[in-house]
């Protein structure tokens, strides 16, 4: 049976848009098609973007709900293209939405959080949480083994907007926020020489539930809002 070839000018194929997953599998094997996510392949040579891997993740998330999470934590990472793709969808609900009715979303984990207006951007049709909230967030909630390599890559990369200094800001600027001790631990593994033993010194404080975006609205540094 000769082995079936992917129409012109795709570049996100997964199980059934429009190939089967043992067709994918078979394209993926004869060389036709290369795997850049659990459910989604693309053609070998084409670049995999942050746009595309927001789109592949799209795809994992049900249809019904998909307009209510935003992909966070180490997944907005792997999206931005600073960590490996993790073994579930890690997704943020807005804590003003109710999150009973998500509960049973499968191959996902789901965490009830606060989110501003500039801590969401949209990508290949998923809310994803902006650099600057994930690098928050991770610093807060990932471990450092993991947590380190994707600090390290958003950081790196100047068109993510995500500056260490800032990020030491917004940590500092929300009090009352578990594992704080431990986010700045791991960001002085990054840059000793900015995270200093006692708190750093802001002029306007921050309450804890108004998100990052309000540290960099304080400072006066423009904060990254979408992505082309």
């Amino acid at each position: 049976m000769a082995t079936p070839s992917p129409p012109q000018h795709a570049d996100l194929y997964s199980p059934g848009q429009p190939f089967t997953w043992p067709e994918l599998q078979t394209l993926a094997a004869d060389g036709v098609l290369a795997r850049f996510h659990q459910h989604g392949f693309t053609l070998p040579d084409l670049h995999v973007s942050s746009q595309l891997r927001a789109r592949a993740a799209a795809n994992a998330v049900p249809a019904a709900v998909r307009q209510r999470v935003v992909a966070g934590r180490m997944t907005a990472a792997w999206i931005y293209g600073c960590a490996d793709e993790p073994d579930r969808l890690a997704l943020l609900v807005d804590a003003k939405r109710r999150i009973s009715s998500l509960r049973n979303t499968r191959g996902c984990t789901l965490h009830e959080v606060r989110l501003g207006p500039f801590d969401v951007v949209s990508m290949g049709g998923l809310m994803v949480s902006s650099p600057l909230r994930t690098a928050v967030d991770i610093a807060l909630h990932v471990d450092a083994n993991r947590a380190l390599p994707a600090l390290a890559g958003l950081l790196a990369r100047p068109e993510k907007d995500v500056r260490l200094r800032l990020l030491v800001l917004a940590i500092e600027a929300t009090p009352r926020v578990p594992h704080k001790r431990a986010a700045l631990e791991k960001l002085a593994l990054l840059a000793p020489a900015l995270v200093t033993g006692s708190p750093v010194d802001v002029e306007h404080t921050v309450d804890a539930p108004d998100g990052a975006e309000d540290v960099a609205e304080v400072l006066g540094i423009a904060h990254l809002e979408g992505e082309p």
